[in-house]
This record gives structure tokens, sequence and C-alpha cells, in this order.
């Protein structure tokens, strides 16, 4: 199995679990935020939605300029889920015929003609694709946790329900 079957396969067991973090969004929650500085809940599920698909799509090239990063805002919790199922979609387009000699290909953001950061493309897939994307979801339990809604289990048994 090559590096990248590998990490498309830890993705698609990922967002197994990330479904069912995102389908307990309540719609009329999706303003709060527990700070000011914080995103709101609608933000950050919308983000944990979509970052698997769009650092892909960034990974899947060699050179990208640096985004300006926003922050959308979902009209309703309904959108989450089917956002996520596009993400992991354009995931595996943008992934799915890259080679171990790709993954090992340094990676750049630039902003205009400075390089903000290089690293191999395997790296950044397995840093930002990944560890962020679990980073984020589990703050989104958080979220849901100072919301008094039952958190979905993840990789075990959470305080509200279990797999076994």
């Amino acid at each position: 199995m090559t590096l990248i079957e590998t990490m498309l396969q830890e993705l698609e067991q990922e967002a197994d679990a990330t479904r069912r973090v995102l389908a307990r969004v309540p719609d009329d929650k999706l303003a709060w935020r527990p700070h000011p500085k914080a995103r709101t809940l609608g933000q950050l599920a919308l983000h944990v939605a979509m970052v698997p698909g769009g650092v892909a799509a960034f990974a899947a090239q060699s050179d990208v300029q640096a985004p300006n990063f926003t922050d959308p805002d979902p009209s309703s919790a309904a959108e989450l889920v089917p956002a996520l199922d596009e993400s992991i979609a354009l995931a595996r387009r943008a992934l799915g015929g890259l080679s171990d000699e790709a993954m090992a290909e340094e990676w750049r953001m630039l902003a205009g003609d400075r390089i903000i950061f290089s690293v191999p493309r395997g790296a950044f897939l397995r840093s930002t694709m990944l560890n962020h994307w679990y980073h984020h979801r589990g703050q989104l339990t958080v979220y849901l946790r100072a919301l008094d809604i039952p958190v979905p289990w993840v990789y075990g048994p959470s305080a509200d329900e279990s797999p076994f």
C-alpha cells in the first residue's frame, strides 16, 4: 500500500467520526461562540467540514500562494454533513493519483515571491489535512459540551454514548 493510499484510508475512517460530530450541530446555535475572539459554532463546523478537500487541493499543486483565510457562515446546520462529503470527495480526487515520490517532493506556500514555508508534500498533508482537522474537530466537541449537546463517540466512548 502506498503512502497516499494509507493516508486516504485514514481520511475515510476519520470522516465517519467527523460526520457524527457535525450531525450534532444544532441549527439554532450556529451564531454561538465561547469567546469574542473565537469562531462561531457554525464557522468552526463549516471549517471542519471543508478542511480535507481544501488542503488536498492545495497539496496537489507545487507552489501555492497563501490564501486570504476567511470564515464563512453556513446558512443552516443541514449543509454541514453534505459539505464534508463534498470535501472528502475533493480530497480523494486531488490526491488519488499521487505517488510516493510526489508525497516526498517539497511543497511550498508563497506570499508573492517570499516562501512562507516549504515542507515535503506528505508532511504538509499529515500536519494540515489530518492533524489540523482533528484539532478543530476536538475543538468542536468542546463547543458541543459547552452547549450541553450530547457529544458523539469519536475513538471510543464519550460521556454521552458508546460504540460498544
